[in-house]
């Protein structure tokens, strides 16, 4: 019976260990350096926004507020790991979406991607 404890405690310290792993992959999952990490190898679900006036978020026709702004800088980073993907850029160009129009991209939860173009 000992013996059995002990394999069950290591199995959920075990299970504990990947939680933790999984989570902190999820907070930098939207930084500059996560997004273009996962744009190089997606293969799932997206969705295409537009943005439209970044810079006056007073207006009704602006973008989503809780996406940031990314500089030029990683907005060419974010279409560069689009063109390494050579399948995700097939569906973005079959869906009319120039990749040098995307000017961000955010992973949601679920693993879908949505893409904000210009």
């Amino acid at each position: 019976m000992n013996r059995v404890a002990k394999i069950a405690i290591a199995a959920a310290f075990s299970s504990l260990a990947f939680a933790g792993v999984s989570r902190a992959e999820s907070l930098d999952m939207n930084t500059a350096q996560g997004i273009e990490r996962t744009l190089r190898t997606f293969q799932g679900d997206f969705d295409i926004q537009p943005v439209y006036n970044w810079h006056n978020l007073d207006d009704e026709m602006t973008g989503p507020r809780s996406v940031i702004q990314r500089p030029q800088s990683a907005v060419y980073a974010i279409q560069a790991s689009i063109d390494a993907n050579k399948s995700l850029a097939h569906k973005l160009n079959n869906d009319g979406i120039n990749i040098r129009n995307v000017v961000n991209a955010e992973q949601a939860a679920d693993g879908s991607i949505t893409f904000y173009v210009r």
